[in-house]
C-alpha cells in the first residue's frame, strides 16, 4: 500500500498558509494529430522550419551530457530518429510536459507544449521524406550553458549560499533508497528568499535521484525544533523555484534542513554523492507584502490497487481567508495516473483549475501560472 500524494507551491494573501488537496483521476490517451489537421505546409525543409523547432524546444535535454539518450545536435541526428520524434510529438509525449490542454487554466510559464503548426510541420517533414533544405536557412547554434552552472545562474548569478546534504553512496543494484540527513543552514542572521534550486551531482547524481526536499527545521524556545515544511524541492525534471516579486520565504539563523532524499540504482555505484541547495537572498533589510509556503499535503487515506485495477481518492480543503495559487505540481510514482485541483466557490460555482491526466514520475514539472491568471480565491472556497 501506498499513500499518493503531492506538493505545490502556496501562498496566502493575508494570513496563514495555503494548502491543496487533489484528485486522483485515470490517465486519458493523447490524441495524435496529422499533418493535414495542423495545416501543415507541404515544403518544409529541416534548415528553415524543423531546425528552429529542435533547437527551441529539444536540444535542453537532447544533447552531449545532458539528460536525453540521444543528440539532436545536428541533421545527421534528426534524421536518425526521425520516425520516433515524429510518432512521440503527435501522440504529443514530447516534450514531455504533461498539463492537459482544454482543461484548467492554460496560461501558464515556460510552458513547452508544442503548438499545433509545430507538430503539423515535423508530421509533414517525416511524411515527405525529411528534406534537408538550403544550408543558408540554418540557424545560428545554440549557446548551451555549462552543466555545471545552476541553472538559474545565468539570470540571477551564483546562489548566496549553499546547502548540501551529507555524502550518500548509492550502490550499482538494488530496490529504492532514502536518505534523510540533517545539516545545519550557517546562515548568520535573517534573510528573505528570492529564489531557490536543488541540484543533484552531475553527472552521476541526476540519473539516481528521484526527488530532494529540504525541509526547514526551526529552533523553538524549549529547545526542540519544529518542521516547517519543504523549503524546497525537487524532482526528476524539475528546474528550480523563483518566488514572486511581492513575496518571500524566510530563513533564520539556527535553522536546519532535514533532507527527504529518494535515490534508486541505475547500474553503477556513485559513491559519496552530495545534493545541494542553492539560495539567492533578496538584499538585507528587504520586507515582502507577502510569504510564500511550500508544502508536501497527502491525499486522504490508503490506496488499494488490484493487479491492473485502478482506484481513486481525494482531498477536501476549505479556506478561511481569500488566497491565490501561483502553481500546481502534482508528485508521484509509476502508479500514479494523474492529478486535478478544482475549485467550489462559496456560491456553489465549480471551476476546474489544473489537470494532469497523463502524469509521468520520470517529469516532474511545477506548472506555474502567468501572473494575471493565477487564480483567487475568496473565502469559503473548497478545494477539491
Amino acid at each position: 500500500m501506498a499513500t499518493r500524494f503531492i506538493r505545490l507551491t502556496d501562498r496566502s494573501l493575508f494570513s496563514g498558509a495555503l494548502v491543496l488537496a487533489l484528485l486522483a483521476v485515470l490517465a486519458i490517451p493523447g490524441q495524435t494529430l496529422s499533418a493535414q489537421e495542423a495545416g501543415a505546409d507541404e515544403d518544409v525543409t529541416y534548415t528553415r522550419d524543423i531546425a528552429p523547432i529542435i533547437q527551441q524546444n529539444c536540444q535542453i535535454c537532447h544533447r552531449p551530457a545532458s539528460v536525453a539518450p540521444m543528440s539532436f545536435m545536428d541533421f545527421r541526428d534528426v534524421r536518425r530518429y526521425a520516425r520516433r520524434i515524429k510518432d512521440q510529438v503527435a501522440r504529443r509525449l514530447m516534450p514531455p510536459y504533461h498539463y492537459d490542454a482544454g482543461n484548467g487554466i492554460q496560461d501558464l510559464k515556460n510552458d513547452w507544449r508544442l503548438s499545433d503548426e509545430e507538430i503539423g510541420a515535423i508530421v509533414a517533414w517525416v511524411d515527405n521524406g525529411t528534406p534537408e533544405g538550403d544550408l543558408a536557412d540554418m540557424p545560428e547554434p545554440m549557446v548551451w550553458r555549462d552543466e555545471q552552472m545552476w541553472q538559474q545562474e545565468e539570470h540571477l548569478g551564483p546562489p548566496d549560499h549553499v546547502i548540501k546534504t551529507l555524502p550518500f553512496d548509492v550502490p550499482a543494484e538494488g530496490g529504492d533508497m532514502w536518505w534523510r540527513p540533517v545539516v545545519p543552514t550557517e546562515v548568520t542572521s535573517e534573510r528573505w528568499i528570492r529564489a531557490m534550486e536543488v541540484r543533484p551531482s552531475f553527472p552521476a547524481g541526476r540519473q539516481v535521484v528521484h526527488h530532494a526536499n529540504p525541509k526547514l527545521l526551526r529552533l523553538k524556545d524549549d529547545g526542540d525544533y519544529q518542521p516547517l515544511g519543504n523549503l524546497s524541492e525537487y524532482a526528476m525534471g524539475k528546474i528550480g523555484e523563483i518566488v514572486p516579486e511581492d513575496a518571500a520565504r524566510l530563513i533564520k539563523p539556527g535553522d536546519k534542513i532535514e533532507w527527504d532524499t529518494h535515490y534508486y540504482p541505475m547500474g553503477y555505484e556513485v559513491e559519496g554523492d552530495q545534493i545541494e541547495l542553492g539560495i539567492w537572498f533578496y538584499p538585507e533589510g528587504y520586507e515582502p507584502e507577502f510569504t510564500q509556503n511550500l508544502r508536501l499535503y497527502p491525499l486522504s487515506g490508503d490506496i488499494f490497487l488490484e493487479p491492473g485495477g485502478t482506484s481513486m481518492t481525494q482531498g477536501f480543503y476549505r479556506w478561511d481567508h481569500p488566497v491565490r495559487i501561483d502553481s500546481f505540481q502534482p508528485h508521484g510514482h509509476v502508479h500514479l495516473h494523474g492529478m486535478q485541483i478544482k475549485a467550489i466557490y462559496p456560491d456553489g460555482r465549480q471551476e476546474m483549475l489544473s489537470m494532469v491526466s497523463d502524469f509521468d514520475a520520470r517529469w516532474h514539472h511545477s506548472y506555474i501560472f502567468e501572473d494575471d491568471k493565477a487564480p483567487l480565491l475568496p473565502t469559503g472556497t473548497v478545494l477539491v
